[in-house]
């Protein structure tokens, strides 16, 4: 399925480059990205450790990339893709959006307590209207059929936004 005429998909393929190169979620100075993130930040553990926030909010210059990105084009969606849970998450607002999403790929939907300094947390609080959520992915390689499910899905959804 192609997108519509109007719609601009951009793809990001990581935020983190250099963790997916060692297989880790931390960045090359052992911070978790997706706690590094302004809004309700706050520090957590220790450099390398699981869920590691960094020094202080946006220390991380992929953070900070990211941030600027979302602040130039202002998407009117925002997926972000994490693994390896196997679910939509539906904390926050938007639910119908999600709820939506979740049927078309056979993810289920489901409530997860909100985290300190996530992208998602910061996104959804700069642009209440426009929609940023989590999907989290079962682990190891997606299969075809998984890309394509998803791929109609984004499509399906941001067509409808």
């Amino acid at each position: 399925m192609a997108p519509p005429n109007n719609l601009e998909i951009w793809v990001v393929w990581t935020l983190n480059p250099d963790g997916m190169n060692a297989g880790t979620r931390q960045n090359a100075r052992g911070v978790d990205l997706n706690r590094n993130f302004g809004r309700r930040w706050r520090h957590i553990g220790s450099r390398w450790s699981t869920y590691y926030s960094g020094p202080r909010r946006w220390s991380e210059p992929e953070s900070r990339a990211a941030r600027s990105f979302i602040l130039d084009e202002r998407p009117d969606l925002t997926i972000w893709y994490h693994q390896a849970m196997a679910l939509v998450v539906k904390t926050g607002s938007h639910v119908a959006v999600k709820r939506r999403y979740a049927r078309l790929v056979g993810l289920p939907l489901r409530r997860l307590d909100p985290l300190p300094g996530t992208a998602t947390r910061w996104q959804n609080h700069r642009f209440p209207t426009k929609p940023a959520f989590v999907v989290e992915l079962p682990g190891g390689p997606m299969s075809r059929a998984s890309a394509r499910r998803h791929a109609r899905a984004v499509i399906e959804v941001a067509r409808s936004r």
